[in-house]
C-alpha cells in the first residue's frame, strides 16, 4: 500500500513491514557481516504530499519502538512515546509533514533483530546476530525510504540513541534531508556512558537464565534483564529529579529499620517497578545489542577523523543539550555545534532547563516545541537557498 493511501487518524494507527534486504540485495553491515533478509516494522503519522517532500524521520532510542504517538485501538491506555512531540498542531505537526519512524534493526518490535528467525537455521539468532551500529540502522532506514519513493527528508529528528542516527544519517546520506534535531546524543559516546552500558550487559549476561542467549521459549534472563533497566534508569535521571520525586521517603507504614534488604524507600520501589515494566515488553538479547551499538557509534570511524566528519554534514543542525544529562552531558552537543561551524557548515545550540535528566526530551518536550517547531519553520524558508 502506498503512503498516500494510508489511513490518516489523529488518534489510532498501526503497524506496517518493509522488506529492506534479500539473499539477492542484502545488508552489508560494518563489520563486514552481511543479513540476508531484513524486515524493518515502521508507522506514519499524517499524509505524504504528492512530489513526498514532507516527510520527517523520527529516530527512536534504545527502548523506543516505531509507536511514536497515538494509538493502536481506541481502549489503548496509553499513546506512544513521544505522543507530545507528534500529531495535529504539535511541533511535529501531521497536518504539515508526514511523519515516519521504523523500529531499528537489532530491535525486538517487529524489525530484524536477534529474536528474529535466522534464515540459515530456522531458529531465533540469538548471539549469532551480528553486531549492529548506529550507521547500519540508517542504511536500513534509506532503503525503507527508497521504497516509499522519498528522496529527501524535512529533517531527521532523535534523542539519545535515536540522536545518535540523526547525526550518523547527516553524515552518510548529506543531500537527504534539509536539518538534523539531535537532542541529548552525540557523534560518539563518552567512557562513562561505555562504563554503564557494561555493567548492564553483565547483569544480563551472568543471569544462569540468559543460557548463552539461547533463552527463547522460556522466561529467559529476567533477573538480568530488570537490574540492567534499574541501573539504566539510574543514568537517565538526575540527583536533582530523584530528590523532587522520592526525595527520601519510605515506603509504606512500619520501622525502616526492621525491614533488612526488602524494598525500603520510595526511590528503590519505583526502580523495581521501571525493571519489571521492561522484562514484559523487550528482549534482554536486543538490550545488548543496542548498548554495544550506542558504544560503538563513531561519526568519523572510516572517514578520516572525528572532526573530519562534521564536515560531510549539509544539513542545517540543531544540536540539544539538556541542563541536568548524566548520560550525554551538554557539552557533547555544544562540540557537536563547534564541529560542525568549524568544517564551513550550520549548527544552532539550545539547551533545556530540565531538572529531569536525560529523559528530559521524554517527559519535558514542552520546553522545546517551540524551538523545534521555529527550525523546522527556517528549513522551508532556507530550502533550496
Amino acid at each position: 500500500m502506498g503512503l498516500a493511501a494510508i489511513p490518516v487518524s489523529t488518534l489510532l494507527t498501526r503497524r506496517l513491514y518493509a522488506q529492506v534486504a534479500t539473499p539477492s540485495d542484502p545488508l552489508v553491515l560494518e563489520s563486514g557481516r552481511v543479513l540476508k533478509s531484513v524486515t524493518l516494522c515502521y508507522e506514519v503519522f499524517g499524509r505524504l504530499s504528492p512530489e513526498r517532500d514532507n516527510a520527517i524521520l523520527v529516530c527512536h532510542a534504545l527502548t523506543g519502538d516505531s509507536h511514536v504517538a497515538g494509538r493502536y485501538r481506541a481502549d489503548d491506555p496509553k499513546p506512544g512515546w513521544w505522543d507530545d512531540a507528534v500529531g495535529p498542531g504539535k511541533a511535529l505537526d501531521t497536518d504539515r509533514y508526514c511523519v515516519i519512524c521504523s523500529n531499528v534493526i537489532g530491535g525486538c518490535q517487529g524489525s530484524t533483530g536477534p529474536s528474529s528467525a535466522n534464515p540459515d537455521t530456522g531458529r531465533p539468532y540469538g548471539l549469532d546476530f551480528p553486531i549492529v551500529t548506529p550507521r547500519d540502522m540508517v542504511r536500513a532506514q534509506a532503503r525503507l525510504l527508497d521504497q516509499l519513493g522519498i528522496r529527501r527528508l524535512v529533517a531527521v529528528i532523535g534523542g539519545s540513541l535515536g540522536a545518535m542516527q540523526a547525526l550518523e544519517w547527516a553524515a552518510t546520506y548529506p543531500n537527504r534531508m534539509q536539518g538534523v534535531i539531535s537532542i541529548g546524543g552525540a557523534g560518539r559516546l563518552h567512557p562513562q556512558a561505555i562504563a554503564f552500558n557494561e555493567v548492564q550487559r553483565q547483569a544480563i549476561l551472568n543471569d544462569p537464565d540468559f543460557r548463552g542467549g539461547q533463552y527463547y521459549g522460556t522466561p529467559g534472563p529476567v533477573r538480568g534483564l530488570a537490574i540492567a533497566r534499574m541501573l539504566g534508569m539510574i543514568t537517565y535521571r538526575s540527583d536533582e529529579s530523584m530528590w523532587a520525586q522520592f526525595g527520601r521517603d519510605v515506603r509504606g507504614p512500619g520501622n525502616a529499620l526492621q525491614r533488612g534488604f526488602d524494598v525500603t524507600f520510595q526511590v528503590e520501589s519505583y526502580l523495581h517497578y521501571q525493571g519489571q515494566k521492561l522484562v514484559e515488553r523487550f528482549d534482554a538479547n536486543s538490550y545488548l545489542y543496542l548498548t554495544r551499538a550506542m558504544d560503538l557509534m563513531d561519526l568519523g570511524r572510516g572517514r578520516g577523523s572525528y572532526e573530519a566528519a562534521h564536515g560531510l554534514i549539509k544539513a542545517r543542525v540543531l544540536a540539544v543539550g539538556i541542563r541536568s544529562d548524566l548520560l550525554f552531558p551538554p557539552y557533547l552537543q555544544q562540540e557537536t555545534v563547534r564541529l560542525v561551524r568549524a568544517a564551513g557548515g550550520h549548527a544552532e545550540y539550545l539547551e533545556m532547563d530540565s531538572p529531569w535528566g536525560h529523559d528530559a526530551f521524554l517527559v519535558d518536550f514542552p520546553l522545546i516545541a517551540e524551538p523545534i517547531r521555529r527550525f523546522l519553520d527556517s528549513l522551508e524558508r532556507t530550502d533550496g537557498a
